[in-house]
């Protein structure tokens, strides 16, 4: 972890908001990340990129540190953190390409099979381009995982079984996206491991999710009581600290910074596979990242002002 420095010589601008489809999650991130940096000591200024005084704010006033709460299209794909970049303002989380690669399921896949990481087989169908259900059943099987690529929060989000329902399934999918993964379906243990730092990231204790429903869809994450979270998960400690460098490693090969959460399922036989990663991940008190940073010590107020102190070391 970094060292030391005085909260209250800092000017923190807190994003939270913006226009995605996970707009209200947003909001309840940095909500909470606000009133954890004011409690730290930190001179803090609450901004809504969907105001366009907002953005003026972030140009003509003087902030020494974007924190960045902001989820989705707009704000966690490269789009902000560009912005950012280009008017010398430091931020919290990954950069440009790191947040764009993240962002893309199907580009992150090809990052993860790139750096010999463990992912599921999968399909990229392009919205321009012709596509058969067939050929896609002849290689994954009749049983999928459909997902738009640049969506979160489950959102565009189907599991199909059978040819009418895969292909319903993707059209659907190509309503969010224009770029759709399909991956087999696999049943398994549902996992996520935040990983904490920049030049040498750290992994926290995994988290087993265990859904209300039959997967971790919208509802099962944000609605009261929709999922159970296990922390640290019952698991062998060799599976564990396979899945906790794997999650390292998918935050270097994707070169992400600052904060990142990797999801996984864990078969019955031991298999696991690496699902996706999230550059932003959600920051309310009781969210997974949190959650885990906890179990090592480090209290909300300490995460939040950890996550300024690697912003300001970039």
């Amino acid at each position: 972890m970094t060292g030391t420095f005085d909260p209250k010589t800092c000017n923190v601008a807190v994003l939270y908001g913006g226009t995605s489809g996970e707009r209200e999650v947003s909001l309840s991130s940095g909500t909470a990340v606000g009133s954890a940096l004011k409690e730290a000591g930190f001179n803090v200024t609450m901004l809504d990129p969907a105001e366009k005084s907002d953005l003026l704010s972030l140009m003509k006033d003087t902030y020494d540190v974007a924190f960045l709460c902001l989820h989705g299209k707009g704000g966690e794909d490269g789009t902000m953190q560009g912005f950012l970049e280009t008017i010398g303002l430091p931020y919290t989380g990954s950069g440009v390409c790191a947040s764009a690669l993240a962002m893309s399921k199907c580009k992150a896949k090809q990052m993860y099979r790139a750096a010999g990481l463990p992912t599921l087989p999968s399909v990229t169908l392009k919205a321009n381009e012709p596509y058969s259900v067939d050929d896609v059943i002849a290689e994954l099987g009749d049983h999928c995982v459909i997902k738009a690529s640049e969506e979160g929060s489950s959102i565009g989000l189907y599991i199909a079984e059978g040819k009418e329902a895969i292909a319903e399934a993707i059209k659907d999918a190509f309503a969010h996206d224009s770029e759709v993964l399909v991956e087999k379906f696999c049943k398994g243990r549902e996992l996520t491991v935040g990983v904490i730092g920049n030049e040498s990231p750290q992994a926290l204790p995994i988290i087993e999710i265990v859904p209300r429903n039959d997967f971790y869809d919208y509802d099962a994450k944000y609605s009261p009581g929709g999922s159970e979270h296990i922390c640290p998960a019952v698991i062998d400690e060799e599976t564990t600290a396979a899945i906790k460098k794997c999650a390292e490693e998918a935050h270097k090969a994707l070169g992400c910074r600052g904060e990142s959460r990797t999801d996984f399922l864990l078969e019955e036989n031991g298999s696991f596979w690496m699902l996706e990663t999230n550059t932003l991940p959600g920051m309310t008190e009781t969210s997974l990242l949190p959650d885990a940073a906890s179990k090592i010590g480090l209290s909300y107020i300490d995460l939040c002002t950890e996550l300024v102190k690697l912003a300001l070391s970039k």
